[in-house]
């Protein structure tokens, strides 16, 4: 996979539940859930990410589920599979399993809990780099992991390590991602920057990145869609009014994890997803009240 096919709106596909104790993974509703994020024109899907609950699976859940996903996708968008995990032996032993399964790129979370070095990511990233053959997307995510991948380290990665090409920032933090696309800009490399939150697309792509990894496109993936369409059209009246649109969820993260809401959202479009895996799935009522009013203002507006 070449570097200049990573881009776009690339989902990370929630991974439906059944409403069993165990609250095992339904195979056929994640189907079912790629199909309607491909019917919406998104460029790519990234199953075992954060929205995906990668947290919360097995090692043979993410073997599972990146089989069903392949299986289904067909080869019609790239396939990013999510395969960090806390080790680096860990790491690399997903990492193989994903490229034995056929994912065509992988993105890679950095470790969490325990508090990592800058040389220690950039040793971690190198080793499972060393290991596989495909290209790799870093992940920095700190408010969720406790490590913040400097663009400093990110731009040594992206120059020393061949198959490191690219990154998401899911920091939150403005000049942090314009500093990831500023400093792989200067390298003799194509190197992809993706935004992670889902408000900062438009400004990702206005300064030269390459798309975003957006969880929102699991509740609106034409409209999501639509950021990235409308931009490469050069149509930047309908990519803002996109990206505008997609705004009017952030109103409800206040009553529970973003992707326990998100995954809410979709049950409440009627599909059957099930519930985030426990203790990670309560939304109050007056949550879901919320919710159902974003739906259906959204709704009315005819975007979907």
């Amino acid at each position: 996979m070449k570097t200049s096919d990573i881009k776009g709106i690339i989902p990370p596909v929630i991974t439906p539940m059944n409403n069993d104790p165990e609250q095992t993974v339904n195979h056929q509703a994640l189907r079912e859930q790629v199909e309607r994020l491909l019917a919406g024109g998104v460029h790519g899907i990234f199953p075992m990410g954060t929205n995906g609950e990668a947290y919360a699976l097995s090692f043979q859940e993410k073997e599972e589920i990146l089989a069903t996903v392949i299986d289904q996708v067909k080869g019609r968008v790239p396939v990013y599979a999510g395969t960090g995990c806390i080790t680096t032996a860990e790491t690399i032993r997903l990492s193989k399993r994903a490229e034995e399964l056929g994912a065509d790129a992988l993105s890679i979370i950095t470790p969490s809990f325990a508090l990592a070095s800058q040389k220690e990511l950039y040793d971690h990233y190198t080793a499972v780099a060393k290991a596989v053959n495909l290209p790799i997307i870093l992940y920095n995510i700190p408010a969720r992991t406790g490590n913040k991948l400097l663009p400093e380290t990110v731009q040594a990665l992206c120059r020393d390590v061949e198959n490191i090409v690219g990154a998401k920032d899911s920091s939150g933090d403005i000049e942090n991602l314009k500093a990831y696309i500023r400093l792989t800009r200067e390298l003799d490399k194509e190197v992809a920057i993706l935004a992670g939150n889902d408000g900062a697309i438009l400004t990702c792509l206005k300064e030269g990145g390459a798309g975003g990894i957006a969880g929102r496109a699991n509740i609106w993936p034409e409209t999501v869609a639509k950021i990235y369409d409308c931009f490469k059209a050069g149509d930047l009246e309908g990519a803002q009014a996109a990206q505008d649109a997609i705004a009017i969820l952030q109103q409800t993260f206040k009553y529970g994890n973003p992707n326990t809401i998100i995954k809410t959202a979709v049950a409440l479009q009627g599909h059957p997803v099930g519930k985030c895996r426990a203790p990670f799935n309560y939304v109050p009522e007056e949550g879901m009240e919320a919710i159902k009013k974003v739906l259906a203002e959204n709704e009315a507006k005819g975007l979907h």
